[in-house]
């Protein structure tokens, strides 16, 4: 009986060696806060941050829709990220425009941190972690912080 061994490892510096040449897959978020929290929105859904826009009011929409802007004669609904977190309070200081399916909205936030690459392989998606159905995953970051990963797509989709 014959077996086809596709490769052995006899040590452990084979072993570390191979790792190292592994292609680990990354992308991009954006990492913001909101209500305390820290959320990591990936870039591709990133349009642009602004701050100090103002934002008209409308009647009739739920108290999470703040209102719309007008941004380059686009209009573009603005969302408050801490009123879906539940959270009451002005803090909000800026706003990222994101990109969902060829749909421009707005996000209120608190603070835009930095850009970081996370291995995708390090995302742990739990139905459990939902807040409010705006987080899809969680990941740990190297600094030891926790990182929820912000739903795009359940924006569109809120009540």
């Amino acid at each position: 009986m014959e077996q086809d061994v596709l490769f052995a490892i006899d040590n452990s510096e084979d072993m570390e060696e191979l790792l190292e040449n592994q292609e680990v897959q990354t992308e991009k978020y954006l990492l913001f806060t909101s209500a305390q929290l820290l959320f990591g929105v990936s870039s591709e859904y990133v349009v642009e941050i602004i701050t100090h826009h103002a934002i008209t009011k409308l009647p009739l929409v739920p108290d999470y829709i703040k209102g719309i802007i007008n941004l380059r004669g686009q209009i573009i609904p603005i969302v408050d990220t801490r009123t879906l977190l539940g959270y009451s309070g002005e803090h909000n200081e800026c706003t990222i425009i994101l990109n969902i399916n060829d749909t421009l909205v707005g996000i209120l936030i608190d603070s835009v941190l930095k850009m970081i690459d996370i291995e995708k392989d390090s995302i742990r998606i739990d139905p459990a972690q939902k807040t409010q159905g705006l987080v899809s995953g969680i990941c740990s970051l190297p600094d030891k912080q926790t990182m929820l990963v912000f739903d795009c797509v359940q924006i569109l989709n809120q009540p």
